[in-house]
Protein backbone atom coordinates (compact mmCIF):
# COMPACT_ATOMS: atom_id res chain seq x y z
CA UNK A 1 0.00 0.00 0.00
CA UNK A 2 1.48 3.36 -1.09
CA UNK A 3 0.80 6.81 0.14
CA UNK A 4 -1.13 4.94 3.36
CA UNK A 5 -1.31 8.19 5.43
CA UNK A 6 -3.59 9.52 2.29
CA UNK A 7 -5.72 6.43 2.29
CA UNK A 8 -9.50 7.29 3.76
CA UNK A 9 -10.07 6.84 7.07
CA UNK A 10 -12.92 4.39 6.31
CA UNK A 11 -10.64 2.23 4.18
CA UNK A 12 -8.20 2.14 7.13
CA UNK A 13 -10.62 1.40 9.47
CA UNK A 14 -11.54 -1.96 7.15
CA UNK A 15 -8.72 -3.74 7.61
CA UNK A 16 -8.14 -3.31 11.26
CA UNK A 17 -9.66 -6.46 11.84
CA UNK A 18 -7.64 -7.90 9.08
CA UNK A 19 -4.00 -6.64 10.47
CA UNK A 20 -4.93 -7.64 14.24
CA UNK A 21 -7.24 -11.08 14.06
CA UNK A 22 -6.03 -12.29 10.51
CA UNK A 23 -9.47 -12.59 9.43
CA UNK A 24 -12.34 -10.63 6.89
CA UNK A 25 -15.87 -10.43 7.62
CA UNK A 26 -18.00 -10.31 4.67
CA UNK A 27 -21.79 -9.71 4.90
CA UNK A 28 -23.39 -9.70 1.62
CA UNK A 29 -27.12 -9.75 0.47
CA UNK A 30 -28.13 -11.65 4.03
CA UNK A 31 -24.88 -13.97 3.71
CA UNK A 32 -21.98 -13.76 6.95
CA UNK A 33 -18.59 -14.77 6.06
CA UNK A 34 -15.72 -14.96 7.82
CA UNK A 35 -12.25 -15.40 5.29
CA UNK A 36 -8.96 -15.53 6.70
CA UNK A 37 -6.36 -12.80 5.83
CA UNK A 38 -3.49 -14.49 4.39
CA UNK A 39 -1.36 -11.51 2.93
CA UNK A 40 0.89 -9.85 4.86
CA UNK A 41 0.92 -5.81 4.43
CA UNK A 42 4.10 -3.44 3.58
CA UNK A 43 2.68 0.19 3.21
CA UNK A 44 4.62 3.52 3.08
CA UNK A 45 3.80 6.81 4.19
CA UNK A 46 5.24 10.31 3.87
CA UNK A 47 6.02 12.81 6.93
CA UNK A 48 3.78 15.44 7.75
CA UNK A 49 5.77 18.32 6.34
CA UNK A 50 7.88 16.23 3.65
CA UNK A 51 10.63 15.70 6.01
CA UNK A 52 11.03 13.85 9.05
CA UNK A 53 12.02 15.46 12.28
CA UNK A 54 14.31 13.12 14.57
CA UNK A 55 13.44 15.19 17.88
CA UNK A 56 9.63 13.86 17.60
CA UNK A 57 8.04 10.63 17.62
CA UNK A 58 6.74 8.75 14.86
CA UNK A 59 3.07 9.35 15.39
CA UNK A 60 3.92 12.96 15.89
CA UNK A 61 6.25 12.91 11.92
CA UNK A 62 2.97 10.32 10.50
CA UNK A 63 -0.94 11.60 10.39
CA UNK A 64 -1.73 7.57 11.49
CA UNK A 65 -4.20 6.88 14.18
CA UNK A 66 -2.51 5.23 17.23
CA UNK A 67 -5.03 2.09 16.51
CA UNK A 68 -3.17 1.72 12.88
CA UNK A 69 0.34 1.80 14.55
CA UNK A 70 -0.46 -0.01 17.10
CA UNK A 71 -1.17 -3.20 14.73
CA UNK A 72 1.73 -2.68 12.59
CA UNK A 73 4.90 -5.59 13.61
CA UNK A 74 7.90 -3.83 12.54
CA UNK A 75 8.49 -0.04 11.03
CA UNK A 76 12.06 1.54 9.33
CA UNK A 77 12.13 5.26 9.29
CA UNK A 78 14.04 6.30 6.01
CA UNK A 79 16.27 9.45 6.51
CA UNK A 80 17.12 11.00 3.25
CA UNK A 81 20.67 12.09 4.19
CA UNK A 82 23.49 14.24 2.22
CA UNK A 83 26.28 11.76 1.69
CA UNK A 84 28.58 11.71 -1.16
CA UNK A 85 28.80 8.11 -1.53
CA UNK A 86 25.75 7.06 -1.16
CA UNK A 87 24.40 9.82 -3.13
CA UNK A 88 27.19 8.74 -5.73
CA UNK A 89 25.92 5.20 -5.77
CA UNK A 90 22.27 5.90 -6.12
CA UNK A 91 22.47 8.08 -9.00
CA UNK A 92 24.96 5.30 -10.62
CA UNK A 93 22.33 2.80 -10.18
CA UNK A 94 19.53 4.37 -11.47
CA UNK A 95 21.26 5.34 -14.42
CA UNK A 96 22.40 1.81 -14.87
CA UNK A 97 18.55 0.56 -14.95
CA UNK A 98 17.61 3.25 -17.53
CA UNK A 99 20.52 2.22 -19.75
CA UNK A 100 19.18 -1.35 -19.57
CA UNK A 101 22.44 -2.94 -18.29
CA UNK A 102 22.17 -6.48 -17.72
CA UNK A 103 24.99 -6.16 -15.27
CA UNK A 104 23.18 -3.37 -12.93
CA UNK A 105 22.32 -5.97 -10.59
CA UNK A 106 23.62 -9.15 -9.45
CA UNK A 107 21.18 -11.69 -7.77
CA UNK A 108 22.21 -14.81 -6.70
CA UNK A 109 19.11 -16.30 -7.00
CA UNK A 110 16.84 -16.61 -9.88
CA UNK A 111 13.10 -15.73 -9.51
CA UNK A 112 11.90 -18.79 -9.99
CA UNK A 113 14.21 -20.38 -7.04
CA UNK A 114 13.25 -17.48 -4.87
CA UNK A 115 9.60 -18.36 -5.77
CA UNK A 116 9.82 -22.04 -5.28
CA UNK A 117 11.67 -21.51 -1.54
CA UNK A 118 9.25 -19.05 -0.14
CA UNK A 119 6.47 -21.41 -1.47
CA UNK A 120 7.92 -24.35 0.59
CA UNK A 121 8.58 -22.12 3.50
CA UNK A 122 4.82 -21.31 3.42
CA UNK A 123 3.93 -24.91 4.10
CA UNK A 124 5.75 -25.17 7.75
CA UNK A 125 3.93 -24.79 10.39
CA UNK A 126 6.87 -24.24 13.48
CA UNK A 127 6.33 -25.37 16.80
CA UNK A 128 7.57 -23.19 20.04
CA UNK A 129 9.88 -25.23 22.37
CA UNK A 130 10.00 -24.67 26.60
CA UNK A 131 12.89 -22.73 26.18
CA UNK A 132 12.01 -20.49 23.11
CA UNK A 133 8.77 -19.34 25.61
CA UNK A 134 10.72 -18.32 28.83
CA UNK A 135 13.36 -16.24 26.04
CA UNK A 136 9.93 -14.37 24.36
CA UNK A 137 7.81 -14.23 28.43
CA UNK A 138 11.70 -12.18 29.21
CA UNK A 139 12.06 -10.21 26.19
CA UNK A 140 8.51 -8.80 26.39
CA UNK A 141 9.13 -8.03 29.94
CA UNK A 142 12.03 -6.21 28.99
CA UNK A 143 10.51 -4.25 26.25
CA UNK A 144 7.67 -3.19 28.95
CA UNK A 145 10.13 -1.93 31.40
CA UNK A 146 11.53 0.46 28.88
CA UNK A 147 8.14 1.80 28.50
CA UNK A 148 7.28 2.81 32.18
CA UNK A 149 6.06 6.45 32.84
CA UNK A 150 6.23 7.23 29.43
CA UNK A 151 9.57 8.99 29.52
CA UNK A 152 11.23 6.70 27.00
CA UNK A 153 10.28 8.61 23.49
CA UNK A 154 9.56 5.31 21.77
CA UNK A 155 7.55 5.18 18.60
CA UNK A 156 4.34 3.98 20.78
CA UNK A 157 3.68 2.22 23.90
CA UNK A 158 4.23 -1.43 24.49
CA UNK A 159 0.96 -3.89 24.62
CA UNK A 160 0.13 -7.55 24.23
CA UNK A 161 0.45 -6.50 20.50
CA UNK A 162 3.86 -6.15 20.35
CA UNK A 163 4.15 -9.80 22.33
CA UNK A 164 1.80 -11.43 18.98
CA UNK A 165 4.23 -9.12 16.78
CA UNK A 166 7.74 -11.13 18.61
CA UNK A 167 5.83 -14.29 17.76
CA UNK A 168 4.65 -13.89 14.28
CA UNK A 169 8.59 -12.68 13.74
CA UNK A 170 9.61 -15.83 15.52
CA UNK A 171 7.44 -18.03 13.29
CA UNK A 172 8.52 -16.09 9.85
CA UNK A 173 12.14 -16.63 11.19
CA UNK A 174 12.15 -20.11 11.45
CA UNK A 175 10.01 -20.96 8.23
CA UNK A 176 13.34 -18.78 6.59
CA UNK A 177 15.70 -21.45 8.15
CA UNK A 178 13.33 -24.57 7.19
CA UNK A 179 12.75 -25.57 10.77
CA UNK A 180 9.97 -27.08 12.40
CA UNK A 181 11.02 -25.39 15.63
CA UNK A 182 11.17 -21.82 16.87
CA UNK A 183 14.79 -22.20 18.48
CA UNK A 184 15.75 -19.61 21.42
CA UNK A 185 17.89 -17.44 18.62
CA UNK A 186 14.71 -16.91 16.42
CA UNK A 187 13.30 -15.49 19.34
CA UNK A 188 16.10 -12.67 20.76
CA UNK A 189 16.73 -11.89 16.80
CA UNK A 190 12.59 -10.99 16.63
CA UNK A 191 12.93 -9.09 20.28
CA UNK A 192 16.23 -6.95 18.56
CA UNK A 193 13.87 -6.49 15.55
CA UNK A 194 11.57 -4.76 17.06
CA UNK A 195 13.04 -3.00 19.90
CA UNK A 196 15.34 -1.37 17.03
CA UNK A 197 11.98 -0.57 14.88
CA UNK A 198 10.93 0.67 18.60
CA UNK A 199 13.77 3.33 19.59
CA UNK A 200 14.83 4.12 15.96
CA UNK A 201 13.33 7.33 16.93
CA UNK A 202 15.93 9.92 18.62
CA UNK A 203 15.53 11.59 21.92
CA UNK A 204 16.76 15.34 22.16
CA UNK A 205 18.84 16.44 24.63
CA UNK A 206 17.95 17.72 27.96
CA UNK A 207 18.90 20.94 28.68
CA UNK A 208 19.08 22.51 32.50
CA UNK A 209 19.32 26.18 32.55
CA UNK A 210 21.58 28.26 35.79
CA UNK A 211 19.00 29.67 37.26
CA UNK A 212 17.54 25.82 37.81
CA UNK A 213 20.15 25.78 40.42
CA UNK A 214 18.85 27.10 43.92
CA UNK A 215 22.11 28.63 44.47
CA UNK A 216 20.44 32.13 42.06
CA UNK A 217 17.25 31.81 42.98
CA UNK A 218 17.17 33.49 46.32
CA UNK A 219 18.99 36.33 45.10
CA UNK A 220 17.53 36.95 42.24
CA UNK A 221 14.18 36.84 44.07
CA UNK A 222 15.93 38.79 47.10
CA UNK A 223 16.90 41.64 44.29
CA UNK A 224 13.36 41.50 42.91
CA UNK A 225 11.95 42.69 45.94
CA UNK A 226 14.23 45.09 47.02
CA UNK A 227 13.67 46.66 43.55
CA UNK A 228 10.07 46.67 43.85
CA UNK A 229 10.53 48.38 47.70
CA UNK A 230 12.43 50.80 46.26
CA UNK A 231 10.27 51.63 43.67
CA UNK A 232 7.55 52.31 45.84
CA UNK A 233 8.79 54.69 48.42
CA UNK A 234 10.26 56.28 45.13
CA UNK A 235 6.60 56.33 43.89
CA UNK A 236 5.11 58.05 46.88
CA UNK A 237 8.15 60.57 47.00
CA UNK A 238 8.41 61.58 43.70
CA UNK A 239 4.62 62.48 42.51
CA UNK A 240 3.92 66.25 42.65
CA UNK A 241 0.91 67.86 43.64
CA UNK A 242 -0.85 64.78 45.25
CA UNK A 243 -1.96 64.37 48.21
CA UNK A 244 0.16 62.73 50.68
CA UNK A 245 -1.44 63.64 54.06
CA UNK A 246 0.07 64.94 57.35
CA UNK A 247 1.92 68.12 56.38
CA UNK A 248 1.12 68.43 53.33
CA UNK A 249 -2.25 69.83 55.09
CA UNK A 250 -0.63 72.60 56.43
CA UNK A 251 1.11 73.79 53.59
CA UNK A 252 -2.11 73.25 51.41
CA UNK A 253 -3.71 77.14 51.85
CA UNK A 254 -0.49 78.85 49.64
CA UNK A 255 -0.13 81.37 46.59
CA UNK A 256 -0.11 80.20 42.88
CA UNK A 257 3.72 81.07 43.26
CA UNK A 258 4.53 78.78 45.98
CA UNK A 259 3.24 75.95 44.48
CA UNK A 260 4.75 76.22 41.18
CA UNK A 261 8.11 76.84 42.94
CA UNK A 262 7.25 73.70 45.06
CA UNK A 263 6.28 71.89 41.82
CA UNK A 264 9.90 72.74 40.35
CA UNK A 265 11.95 71.52 43.42
CA UNK A 266 9.81 67.88 43.47
CA UNK A 267 10.67 68.15 39.74
CA UNK A 268 14.27 68.15 40.47
CA UNK A 269 14.02 65.87 42.99
CA UNK A 270 12.75 63.68 41.09
CA UNK A 271 15.56 63.90 37.57
CA UNK A 272 18.13 63.16 40.62
CA UNK A 273 16.47 60.05 42.30
CA UNK A 274 15.50 58.33 39.00
CA UNK A 275 18.98 56.86 37.62
CA UNK A 276 19.21 54.58 41.38
CA UNK A 277 15.79 53.66 40.61
CA UNK A 278 16.84 52.22 37.16
CA UNK A 279 20.08 50.58 38.58
CA UNK A 280 18.64 47.72 39.80
CA UNK A 281 16.48 46.65 36.42
CA UNK A 282 19.80 47.20 34.91
CA UNK A 283 21.70 44.97 37.30
CA UNK A 284 18.46 42.70 36.97
CA UNK A 285 18.78 41.77 32.77
CA UNK A 286 22.64 41.62 32.78
CA UNK A 287 21.89 38.50 35.55
CA UNK A 288 19.54 37.41 33.36
CA UNK A 289 21.60 37.62 30.13
CA UNK A 290 24.52 35.58 31.94
CA UNK A 291 22.67 32.68 32.29
CA UNK A 292 24.49 29.17 31.06
CA UNK A 293 22.90 26.06 30.07
CA UNK A 294 23.92 22.41 30.58
CA UNK A 295 22.81 20.48 28.01
CA UNK A 296 23.30 16.35 28.33
CA UNK A 297 21.81 13.24 26.26
CA UNK A 298 18.96 12.26 26.96
CA UNK A 299 20.53 8.12 27.26
CA UNK A 300 23.13 10.42 30.24
CA UNK A 301 19.93 12.03 31.60
CA UNK A 302 17.90 8.30 31.64
CA UNK A 303 21.22 6.82 32.92
CA UNK A 304 21.98 9.18 35.99
CA UNK A 305 17.63 8.87 36.94
CA UNK A 306 17.54 5.14 36.51
CA UNK A 307 20.54 4.72 39.37
CA UNK A 308 19.16 7.01 41.91
CA UNK A 309 15.50 5.95 42.01
CA UNK A 310 16.54 2.27 42.13
CA UNK A 311 18.61 2.90 44.60
CA UNK A 312 16.02 4.74 46.90
CA UNK A 313 13.66 2.67 45.94
CA UNK A 314 15.65 0.03 47.40
CA UNK A 315 16.29 1.70 50.47
CA UNK A 316 12.73 2.59 51.11
CA UNK A 317 12.01 -1.28 50.71
CA UNK A 318 14.72 -2.05 52.91
CA UNK A 319 12.40 -0.26 55.93
CA UNK A 320 13.94 1.07 59.44
CA UNK A 321 13.96 -1.90 61.09
CA UNK A 322 12.80 -5.53 61.09
CA UNK A 323 9.86 -4.73 63.69
CA UNK A 324 6.39 -5.57 61.91
CA UNK A 325 4.92 -1.86 60.83
CA UNK A 326 8.30 -0.12 60.61
CA UNK A 327 8.22 3.28 59.04
CA UNK A 328 10.54 2.92 55.43
CA UNK A 329 13.83 4.68 55.35
CA UNK A 330 13.72 7.77 53.53
CA UNK A 331 17.35 9.81 52.57
CA UNK A 332 17.85 13.31 52.25
CA UNK A 333 18.53 15.19 48.80
CA UNK A 334 22.19 15.14 49.88
CA UNK A 335 22.24 11.93 51.08
CA UNK A 336 21.32 10.82 47.10
CA UNK A 337 23.71 12.82 45.53
CA UNK A 338 26.89 11.88 47.44
CA UNK A 339 25.84 8.14 47.08
CA UNK A 340 25.69 9.01 43.32
CA UNK A 341 29.11 10.72 43.61
CA UNK A 342 30.56 7.89 45.31
CA UNK A 343 29.69 5.32 42.28
CA UNK A 344 31.19 7.64 39.86
CA UNK A 345 34.45 7.43 41.56
CA UNK A 346 36.47 6.01 38.93
CA UNK A 347 35.11 8.45 36.29
CA UNK A 348 35.92 11.56 38.58
CA UNK A 349 39.55 10.46 40.15
CA UNK A 350 41.72 13.10 41.62
CA UNK A 351 40.13 16.47 39.50
CA UNK A 352 38.14 18.79 41.60
CA UNK A 353 36.58 20.62 38.61
CA UNK A 354 35.41 17.30 37.71
CA UNK A 355 33.85 16.56 41.14
CA UNK A 356 32.32 20.09 41.05
CA UNK A 357 30.97 19.35 37.44
CA UNK A 358 29.48 16.11 38.55
CA UNK A 359 27.59 17.41 41.99
CA UNK A 360 26.31 20.09 40.01
CA UNK A 361 25.05 18.13 37.25
CA UNK A 362 23.68 15.24 40.00
CA UNK A 363 21.96 18.35 41.49
CA UNK A 364 19.80 19.39 38.07
CA UNK A 365 18.86 15.65 36.83
CA UNK A 366 16.87 15.13 40.96
CA UNK A 367 15.44 18.84 40.62
CA UNK A 368 14.25 18.42 37.37
CA UNK A 369 13.02 14.50 38.47
CA UNK A 370 11.10 16.49 41.43
CA UNK A 371 10.15 19.89 39.67
CA UNK A 372 9.65 18.53 35.90
CA UNK A 373 9.38 14.92 35.42
CA UNK A 374 7.63 14.06 39.27
CA UNK A 375 9.72 10.99 39.91
CA UNK A 376 10.62 11.88 42.59
CA UNK A 377 8.43 13.60 45.33
CA UNK A 378 9.22 15.57 48.92
CA UNK A 379 8.48 13.43 52.26
CA UNK A 380 6.21 16.46 53.84
CA UNK A 381 5.04 19.68 52.67
CA UNK A 382 6.86 20.66 49.70
CA UNK A 383 6.63 24.34 50.75
CA UNK A 384 8.95 23.87 54.25
CA UNK A 385 11.82 26.72 54.13
CA UNK A 386 15.24 25.43 54.65
CA UNK A 387 17.75 23.91 52.69
CA UNK A 388 16.32 21.73 50.06
CA UNK A 389 19.65 19.19 50.05
CA UNK A 390 18.14 18.29 53.70
CA UNK A 391 14.96 17.57 52.80
CA UNK A 392 13.90 13.77 52.51
CA UNK A 393 12.81 12.79 49.06
CA UNK A 394 11.49 9.30 48.14
CA UNK A 395 10.57 7.56 44.46
CA UNK A 396 6.79 8.11 43.08
CA UNK A 397 4.51 5.24 44.36
CA UNK A 398 3.67 4.98 40.58
CA UNK A 399 7.09 4.75 39.31
CA UNK A 400 8.26 1.16 37.66
CA UNK A 401 11.52 0.73 37.84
Amino acid sequence: IDEFDKMDPTDQVAIHEAMEQQTISITKAGIQATLNARASILAAANPIYGRYDRTKTLKANVQLSAPILSRFDLFFVVLDECDQLADYNVAKHILDVHRCEELAVQVPFTKEQMQRYIRFARTLNPKITPESQRVLVDCYRKLRQGDTMGRSRAAYRITVRQLESMIRLSEALARLHCDDHIQPSYVREAFRLLRKSIIHVETEDVTFEEGDDGDDDGGGVGGTAASHDAGDESLQQNHPGEYHGGDNEVDAPTSHTSAAATTSEDMETTQQQQPPQQQPSTKKKSKKSKKKKTQITFEQYESISNAIATYLRSREGDGGGEEEGSEPQYLTWGQAEEWYLEQCEEQIGDSMEELDRMRKLTNLVIRRLIKVDRVLVYIGAEEEQGDEREKKIAVHPNYVI
